[in-house]
């Protein structure tokens, strides 16, 4: 892992296309403004770590499943 250091207004670049730039500190907190292609997602990590749980829950449903749940919805996906 490569540790910075920054000061307000500073920016770190990660290849040609982002750079993150600290734009404020509070107390224990610093505020990152992030410029990066609009394609490219980007997340806490906390978020992150849920979206990919939530991913591998999705996969893991059978066609059984995934059958009852339109059922429970009904044809017109509306309960």
């Amino acid at each position: 892992m490569l540790v910075l250091t920054r000061k307000m207004g500073e920016v770190v670049t990660i290849g040609d296309s982002i750079r993150i730039k600290v734009v404020e500190m509070k107390g224990n907190q610093v505020r990152l403004g992030i410029e990066a292609p609009n394609d490219m997602r980007i997340y806490r990590e906390e978020i992150y770590i849920k979206v990919q749980r939530e991913n591998q829950i999705a996969a893991s449903w059978s066609l059984a499943d995934l059958e009852k749940a339109v059922t429970c919805l009904g044809a017109d996906g509306k309960e």
